[in-house]
């Protein structure tokens, strides 16, 4: 147990709590609005192939998060096309707009590059690991938090933008009053349809941005399908984490601490197949027990 827990483990906690953080955060500001945005997956899949598509062509790995950006924000809109204008069904339009970007991804990655299954090429241009300039020369936690790509200490410092922008802003009141009431939010002059493109629109910015962090941040290649769940885990976080920034946040870690964990087991003698459900393991029991204190307060 002392080989498996380690610094090294902790510093990989935080890697892999960044894209699973970024996407919480993007559906938090969606449920505030009253969507349940279960396009997470399907988005954070699109953003991590057009990151690796912009960063190959433009040769910047910047390029490619600001096309992940574009992306993500461009397929959450379309969702607001479909649920909120036309009024249908979140769950179903998520389904099919989930199904629909595994597909899409899968023939663009065949169309441009000519490959199936994964692209990997020299001219991909990954983001660089920084390090901290203080921290990096304190003892363990130097090791913990150093050496990681932007991305990483930009998710955490959006959980408190997040927190300032929802408690301490006029759009942010705004998104609440028509989270709890969207009839007499609109009474008041609120309007209630550009509240919540606006929340679907810094949504997909932040989500497609997750996916830029899988595809050039924590390795510099794209595989199909490369989000594995990791946006139907940021929808539990969402949940487990009662929409509040600092919840979501500690909801994130536990999940991005088994993520680790199963990386880590892989290596070790354990079944390859064991190590690989840990985190859908641990997101089970947290929805288990998410409703389990839903009834209590019931």
């Amino acid at each position: 147990m002392n080989n498996l827990i380690d610094v090294a483990l902790l510093n990989s906690t935080f890697r892999m709590v960044a894209p699973i953080l970024l996407a919480a955060l993007g559906g938090l500001l969606c449920t505030r609005v009253l969507i349940f945005n279960i396009v997470l997956e399907g988005t954070m899949l699109l953003g991590a192939l057009a990151a690796v598509v912009a960063s190959y062509f433009l040769g910047s790995s910047l390029a490619g998060v600001l096309a992940a950006a574009l992306v993500g924000m461009l397929f959450s809109l379309l969702l607001g096309l479909f649920v909120v204008t036309l009024k249908g069904d979140a769950i179903v339009v998520g389904i099919a707009m989930n199904m629909f970007a595994s597909g899409f991804s899968t023939f663009m990655l065949r169309t441009i590059f000519g490959v199936k299954g994964a692209f990997s090429d020299p001219k991909i241009v990954g983001m660089a690991h920084n390090e901290l300039p203080i921290i990096k020369n304190i003892p363990i936690l130097g090791d913990i938090f150093s050496g990681q790509s932007w991305i990483v200490y930009f998710s955490w410092i959006m959980v408190l933008v997040v927190y300032y922008f929802l408690f301490r802003t006029v759009t942010g009141l705004r998104m609440r009053g028509v989270g709890q009431n969207d009839e007499a939010a609109a009474t008041l002059g609120i309007k209630v349809k550009q509240v919540r493109y606006l929340a679907l629109a810094l949504c997909g910015v932040l989500v497609g941005i997750a996916g830029a962090q899988l595809s050039l941040g924590q390795v510099t290649l794209y595989v199909e399908n490369m989000s594995a769940g990791r946006g139907w885990i940021a929808v539990v976080a969402v949940m487990l984490g009662n929409a509040h920034p600092f919840g979501v946040f500690f909801a994130c870690l536990l999940f991005g601490f088994a993520d680790a964990l199963g990386y880590r087991l892989q290596g070790s003698s354990l079944p390859y197949q064991f190590a690989q459900v840990i985190p859908y393991t641990v997101t089970l029991i947290a929805i288990f027990i998410n409703e389990g204190r839903k009834k209590k307060r019931t």
